[in-house]
């Protein structure tokens, strides 16, 4: 289990090392571009029921830490479905990763 610390009281957010490894590709990509944006996700089965939502600003320190040394291969589709809903209105969606064949590198 990966940990996204946001903020400068560096809130730990917990989250699957493979699903943090593809969202920190499309953060790292907004954040290069001075983007502003939310990102939504649903808690893990063993935390409360529910689901959060951050604002995620440049200037809001943010570091991920993962559990595994390496890191995975990357699933193109699903980082470009995260990117979209990344530009939505709602902000990015932490959805699960769909798999209709192998993971390709990005």
């Amino acid at each position: 289990m990966g940990v996204l610390y946001y903020g400068a009281n560096a809130s730990a957010i917990h989250i699957d090392d493979r699903a943090l490894a593809h969202l920190k590709v499309v953060i790292i990509s907004k954040l290069r571009r001075d983007e502003s944006f939310s990102v939504s996700w649903r808690h893990p089965e063993e935390e409360d029921n529910g689901r959060s939502t951050i604002w995620v600003h440049p200037a809001i320190p943010l570091r991920f830490e993962f559990d595994e040394p390496q890191a995975p291969p990357l699933n193109r589709e699903w980082v470009e479905e995260l990117a979209v809903s990344a530009n939505a209105l709602g902000g990015i969606q932490l959805i699960e990763e769909h798999i209709n064949n192998a993971p390709r590198a990005v």
